[in-house]
């Protein structure tokens, strides 16, 4: 009897987990299943990662990525320096309408087609930018606004321009037209602000490092259009020949900057230069 009751007791407590080993057990299948999460996170974020970048690598390469890059420091300097000296001295209130311009009939396609987020961020920022940039320039600092030198007579640019985009486009439709007289206004848009500094004969330091940072944009796109014809096959005519005419304009700039950068002469602290009469302050 006590040998039957010592093994049915056996075989009672045969298979019984102790509490103690429970306690391990649960431990050992909570580090499984975070391990398994973690894993699953890391493959996850690397999917993704790995995804955006195909993606980003198919709609751009470099050059259009540092253009856009150098074109965004280029209107973060602008609305900077304004906001900073409370002041838009030596900035052309023409051309910030010229590119204000530029972008509201480039963009019209921002509700009506969606390439990507990124395209779609970067066409609400160059719209609301430079409307904004307008209303510093004619509203809050209107009274630091140098009109008497920004006498550039802006319709010499935008009824040639309208009347060339009319002729010269891709196809005859609205949007189309206004595309192609975005892509002829932004090439000559600058050219009020270059002709108000020949006035006045001298710039800001940073406004030349807002010119450079603009004309450095443009010139890095052509590079990209050279990258997409050859690997890619594209070629546009229109924008190809609008960006040469703008990068043209910066290059007795570019002369300025680049010589002055590199002699040590041209700083932020307001050190003075001379060369083709524009003086650098």
């Amino acid at each position: 009897r006590r040998f039957a009751t010592s093994a049915r007791a056996t075989l009672r407590n045969y298979g019984r987990v102790r509490p103690s080993d429970l306690d391990h057990q649960a431990v050992h299948e909570k580090k499984t299943q975070k391990n398994a999460s973690f894993t699953f996170s890391l493959s996850s974020t690397g999917l993704f990662v790995s995804k955006t970048l195909t993606i980003v690598i198919n709609i751009m390469n470099i050059f259009r990525l540092v253009g856009d890059m150098s074109h965004l420091l280029a209107i973060i300097l602008l609305l900077l320096k304004m906001w900073k000296t409370r002041s838009c001295a030596g900035i052309s209130g023409k051309s910030q309408i010229l590119f204000a311009l530029v972008f509201a009939t480039r963009y019209l396609d921002l509700f009506t087609s969606f390439i990507s987020v990124y395209n779609s961020t970067m066409k609400v920022f160059f719209i609301s930018s430079s409307l904004f940039t307008v209303y510093l320039m004619y509203m809050k600092f209107r009274a630091t606004y140098d009109m008497n030198h920004d006498t550039f007579r802006m319709e010499f640019l935008v009824v040639p321009v309208g009347g060339l985009a009319f002729l010269v486009n891709h196809e005859f439709s609205p949007l189309e037209i206004l595309w192609t007289f975005s892509i002829y206004l932004e090439s000559v848009a600058i050219l009020p602000q270059l002709f108000m500094m020949s006035k006045t004969g001298e710039a800001e330091t940073i406004t030349s490092h807002y010119l450079f940072a603009l004309g450095s944009y443009r010139g890095l796109y052509i590079l990209n259009w050279i990258y997409r014809y050859y690997f890619e096959g594209f070629f546009d005519l229109i924008a190809v020949v609008a960006g040469c005419v703008q990068t043209i304009l910066y290059c007795d700039f570019f002369y300025l900057y680049i010589t002055k950068g590199i002699n040590g002469e041209l700083s932020l602290e307001g050190k003075e230069t001379q060369l083709t009469g524009i003086r650098i302050v």
